[in-house]
């Protein structure tokens, strides 16, 4: 995680009137109350191609007015497209309102020609991006300039900064093996400046080109094995150490210009900003989209900026934008499979379920070698109710795995959940067996192999041990608190069911499956009336299938008494630890 610091040094970047509240409202004038209102609402929704549309016809009816201007821009640079965010940008200066994020956009501009006296000026001038992105910018643009002393200072005048100097440190050594200076930049890679940098995929690479060039392969496999182990999965890591094995002399390609190295910092605050908001968190921050797009604008071959901005957007659920941000990943990119992975997650997310599979079928039959795109196929598919299929999927990605299956655990446990629902409970349990081997405090496991047992009635104090674990694990799951409820009330522990349905109830209210098994435990306990209540408002959140609805209807007909005798089950008793 990044500094703290760095966070607070973007807290306050306005992102625009439109999407802050912040700006002078424009006085609606013919022609614009009708575009100005309807941007608002686009830009709430993060419609930024919408949003686009209707302030740049909003400008047209009040030129002057630096609100709409800033909008504008915040939904250029949203969609990607800078050519037009920087004209409005520029104009933005004769009003005299001061925007960071204009100045972004000005800056990538000018930095994009290669002028880099031009930045620099702008810089001095006022211009600015955020305060670690100046210092950095006048650090790049020495370095484009050729003032390579005068780069030095700027960047250890921001390493000099509480909490940044690593980051600082890897612009610098970037920089000097930029310019042939691979000795002094290993030395910064080696902690020999302030400490060691950050090891991140993008800096390991760094470092083992570097050392390559030092004539150091040896050192390069070293560092690759010690941080990425000896079989790593990456194909960009794996076609790097199998060139450093081979002896052969890797270039130094982690930046090839000052425009790349300003890319760099772009795409590391966007990640970096990205990273300290809660992934649960839908509402993705917009500044970091903001520093994505920069830093795909400048470097269109960083797939990890276009990976970056589309996450955002499928997060702000923008999933046609982020659909054609993965399409900017070309097939021959190292990334392509994690795009064309990503690619299908926004189309199931727009609801696009058949096209996600056909695409994840076509990149099966394209890259048939590859564990993650049969297990992203099997999930698809699983997640779809097609369980016969995903099965097959998952059969080859299980096949594919060669040596330590320890980090597969996922994928025997998937195949599982499949062949339970498939009907096929032998295999199943093998798989959740498997899973369990491999990840043996694993709580989705426990909780789902233990609740499999509880509703066949099978190896019910196993059940309960795997449960309680998963609770243990997760004591604020809604799901293994109704599994743990579950499993006292299949043993007969009805005062210890209550206590714990009641618990799960408060962590998923609306949940048709916990509040039919709240009915039910309310029945065993003697409290009738409520149990009718319960299975009523399990009818109200539309159980899964039929089948459960019809069962929970003749409860409410007969009760629960009845219904076990119908079936043939054994009628409720009380253990003698069940109170």
């Amino acid at each position: 995680m990044t500094p703290m610091r760095l966070r607070l040094a973007f807290a306050s970047l306005c992102l625009g009137g439109a999407l802050c509240g912040g700006g002078a409202l424009p006085a609606f004038a013919d022609g614009l109350a009708g575009p100005y209102l309807a941007g608002r609402v686009a830009s709430i929704n993060s419609d930024y191609k919408a949003a686009s549309d209707y302030f740049t016809r909003a400008i047209q009816s009040d030129p002057a007015n630096p609100s709409l201007m800033e909008s504008a821009v915040i939904a250029w640079i949203g969609i990607g497209n800078f050519d037009q965010a920087i004209p409005i940008a520029q104009a933005m200066s004769a009003t005299g309102h001061k925007s960071r994020l204009a100045d972004l956009a000005v800056l990538a501009g000018l930095v994009k020609s290669g002028d880099f006296a031009a930045t620099q000026a702008a810089l001095d001038q006022g211009r600015n991006a955020g305060p670690l992105v100046d210092g950095l910018l006048h650090a790049w643009t020495k370095v484009g300039a050729g003032q390579m002393a005068d780069a030095s200072a700027d960047f250890d005048k921001v390493s000099a900064e509480r909490g940044l100097a690593p980051f600082a440190l890897y612009h610098k050594a970037l920089a000097l093996a930029l310019v042939g200076d691979f000795e002094g930049a290993d030395a910064i890679f080696a902690g020999q400046q302030s400490g060691p940098i950050r090891a991140t995929r993008r800096s390991i690479i760094a470092h083992a080109q570097i050392l390559s060039q030092l004539e150091r392969n040896a050192d390069a496999i070293r560092l690759l094995d010690q941080t990425l182990g000896k079989d790593p999965q990456d194909t960009v890591i794996a076609s790097l150490r199998a060139d450093l094995e081979a002896g052969k002399s890797v270039p130094f390609t982690a930046v090839a210009s000052p425009v790349d190295g300003i890319a760099e910092v772009f795409l590391a605050i966007g990640s970096a900003l990205s990273e300290e908001v809660d992934q649960t968190d839908h509402s993705a921050p917009i500044d970091s989209l903001m520093y994505a797009r920069a830093a795909a604008y400048l470097r269109p071959d960083l797939t990890e900026a276009v990976l970056l901005a589309a996450n955002i957007l499928v997060r702000q659920e923008q999933n046609d934008l982020a659909i054609e941000a993965y399409d900017l990943v070309p097939q021959e990119s190292p990334e392509h499979i994690i795009a064309a992975l990503g690619r299908a997650d926004a189309l199931i997310a727009a609801g696009r379920n058949d096209a996600a599979i056909e695409a994840l079928q076509q990149l099966a039959k394209s890259e048939p070698d590859q564990i993650e795109v049969w297990a992203g196929l099997g999930d698809t598919l699983r997640r779809n109710d097609r369980f016969d299929e995903g099965i097959t999927a998952y059969d080859h990605a299980v096949g594919l795995i060669k040596g330590p299956a320890k980090g597969y655990w996922a994928l025997y446990y998937a195949r599982a959940i499949c062949l339970e629902r498939a009907k096929q409970w032998e295999k199943a349990e093998a798989d959740f067996r498997m899973a369990l081997k491999l990840s043996p405090d694993q709580p989705d496991v426990l909780n789902y192999l233990g609740y499999s047992y509880l509703e066949k009635n099978q190896n019910l104090d196993e059940a309960l041990s795997m449960i309680e674990r998963a609770a243990r694990a997760r004591p604020d799951s809604g799901a293994i608190s109704d599994s743990l409820a579950w499993a006292y009330y299949r043993l007969g522990r009805y005062p210890e069911a209550e206590k714990e349905i009641e618990r799960a109830i408060q962590l998923m209210p609306v949940d048709p499956v916990l509040n039919d098994h709240l009915g039910d435990i309310y029945w065993a306990v003697g409290r009738k009336l409520e149990a009718d209540f319960q299975w009523r408002r399990a009818l109200s959140f539309k159980p899964a299938t039929e089948e459960e609805a019809k069962r929970i209807r003749r409860k409410i007909e007969v009760g629960l008494d009845a219904v076990l005798q119908e079936e043939g089950a054994k009628p409720l008793a009380v253990t003698n630890d069940g109170g």
